[in-house]
């Protein structure tokens, strides 16, 4: 029997670049669980795309459905849109994120997913909670380091000036 998983997901910056974080709400039935990171430098969009990776990583059998909902349009758009798979032919040329891409991608086909998009700060309960959970997570004491933006993202912007 296949699975069913409604996932929300969430990702701030402060400044962009700044500090970041992610929230996520996993529902399966009555069952609800949480998750959140904070990274010390790192963009709105990749936390974004980071919420959504870090949840579908969390789903253990292959084949779930998993609704995911989120307020970005750069993840929902990408794919419900399929640019993103343009992209992967293109090898990321000239896109952002392609380490977060690609995991992404690796992730998603072992799945059945569907993205809703949903306006942001629109009293939808579980989107308020993955907000808070990610500003919440960008506050850490401890933060990690976004290894791939501070490799890929730096360096980019360094040989473009």
């Amino acid at each position: 029997m296949s699975q069913k998983i409604t996932i929300y997901t969430d990702g701030a910056a402060r400044g962009n670049p700044g500090p970041g974080g992610y929230g996520i709400v996993m529902k399966q039935g009555d069952y609800r669980k949480t998750f959140s990171a904070g990274y010390r430098l790192t963009t709105n969009n990749r936390m974004e795309l980071l919420a959504v990776i870090v949840a579908l990583e969390k789903l253990r059998i292959p084949q779930t459905s998993a609704t995911v909902y989120t307020d970005s349009r750069y993840v929902s758009d990408s794919i419900e849109k399929g640019w993103l798979f343009d992209w992967e032919k293109k090898g990321f040329k000239k896109k952002k994120n392609p380490d977060l891409w690609r995991r992404f991608l690796k992730v998603y086909r072992k799945h059945k997913v569907k993205f809703i998009w949903v306006k942001g700060h629109a009293n939808i309960p579980e989107n308020e909670t993955c907000d808070k959970l990610a500003v919440d997570a960008s506050y850490e004491r401890n933060l990690k380091e976004d290894k791939g933006y501070t490799e890929n993202d730096q360096q980019d912007l360094f040989n473009n000036s």
